[in-house]
């Protein structure tokens, strides 16, 4: 997979590219990362990238001028329809607060891709019209940050795990919170008792079937009892899928 970051600040993502099982995905070719500073596509002398909102208000907006050249340099196209296969084109998000909520499915939606682009925006945002060139929106919360770039590393991170090559063992990432609609079950590991709270004996038995029981009960009842909307949303899909059935 590709990935471009268009950002007035690249230096923050060094660290987060070099390290753990992102910089060893970048290493091994899993992962090609071009971070691109939309200030260097500025036409002011003293490259600036951002100007006060028409109508008035406090904040600054980032220019479209700049972001669109930023963004038709990493191949962009306006028109989708030159893709002959859909997840081959480059696919643009944005990062927003206003942007649709991130999930487990659409980190899934998002690792078919062979290029993402992440526009990170900054100060108010972004002028209007370049969202023309945005194929998502994304948000990672009900909260503002100062700039688009820790969500884009969020966004990034949680995709990266579902490539094939990143993670090591491919049944860790479908264990994981979420991916199956349900919360992971509890996990251990040495010492068998620590300040007085011993590992469950099931773990200790050697049975793969009845730890594998227990890992499916422990999953099941921490969703019950920690996310009990996701058990709801599981039983109106399988109620869905029923009452579509036929056979």
């Amino acid at each position: 997979m590709k990935i471009d970051i268009l950002t007035i600040f690249p230096k923050i993502f060094q660290g987060f590219f070099l390290e753990s099982l992102i910089g060893k995905a970048v290493r091994k070719g899993v992962l090609e990362v071009r971070l691109t500073d939309i200030r260097s596509f500025s036409k002011d002398k003293h490259k600036k990238v951002d100007d006060k909102p028409f109508g008035g208000g406090v904040g600054m907006v980032l220019k479209p001028e700049p972001l669109y050249d930023a963004i038709k340099s990493v191949g962009v196209k306006k028109k989708n329809n030159l893709y002959k296969n859909f997840y081959a084109k480059p696919y643009v998000i944005y990062m927003s607060p206003q942007g649709k909520t991130l999930n487990n499915e659409i980190v899934k939606e998002f690792s078919k891709f062979k290029h993402l682009v992440f526009v990170c925006g900054h100060y108010e945002g972004i002028d209007e019209r370049i969202i023309d060139y945005v194929d998502e929106e994304i948000s990672i919360g009900d909260y503002v940050l100062t700039g688009g770039e820790v969500s884009t590393m969020v966004v990034v991170d949680s995709v990266a795990r579902m490539l094939p090559g990143v993670i090591k063992e491919e049944s860790s990432v479908k264990n994981d919170s979420f991916y199956n609609g349900f919360l992971d079950y509890p996990h251990y590991t040495r010492p068998a008792i620590f300040k007085g709270r011993k590992v469950p004996d099931v773990l200790l038995s050697g049975d793969h079937k009845k730890i594998d029981q227990w890992r499916k009960n422990e999953s099941y009842e921490r969703t019950k009892k920690r996310r009990p909307d996701l058990l709801k949303k599981l039983i109106l899909e399988n109620l869905n899928r029923s009452s579509k059935c036929h056979c």
